[in-house]
């Protein structure tokens, strides 16, 4: 078997997750981190700003210019919670969700190529394999963590 650490290298690369922008959508230039964002706004109704920061494990300060981006992007809008003033909650403009839907839609897409060179079974093994892994994932003391050292 190949070296476990090369695996998830090349994993990496070919999901694009080094790229500096994980997609054009609508003329927008999206990053990898602003797509997670968005997927996180829109999957979790009303999120606060701290919610989607720990879901992500980043850390509030980059994920405050983050938000910032998106924002200035007509993305995302940010409105201070009705019942705690201190509590921001986050959602996702018309046009936020429209390039959200479009990314998932790319994502999918080649999800989907990727998958048609694999057997029903196959496609079941990978699935059900990286579900194992990130159930495992979960339970390390590391998760989540940025490398140390």
């Amino acid at each position: 078997m190949e070296n476990t650490r090369e695996l998830f290298q090349i994993m990496t690369r070919r999901f694009g997750l080094l790229n500096k922008n994980c997609c054009s959508v609508g003329g927008c230039d999206i990053s990898l981190t602003q797509s997670h964002l968005l997927y996180e706004i829109d999957v979790q109704h009303n999120p606060s700003m701290q919610q989607i920061a720990e879901t992500l494990g980043t850390d509030i300060t980059t994920f405050s210019r983050q938000i910032q981006s998106l924002i200035k992007m007509n993305l995302v809008r940010k409105m201070p919670d009705p019942t705690d003033r201190r509590v921001f909650t986050l959602s996702l403009t018309t046009e936020g969700k429209m390039i959200a839907t479009m990314i998932d839609q790319q994502m999918n897409d080649y999800l989907e190529e990727v998958f048609s060179f694999m057997t029903e079974f196959e496609k079941e093994s990978v699935l059900r394999s990286v579900q194992i892994l990130n159930e495992a994932m979960g339970k390390s003391s590391r998760c989540c963590a940025p490398v140390k050292g």
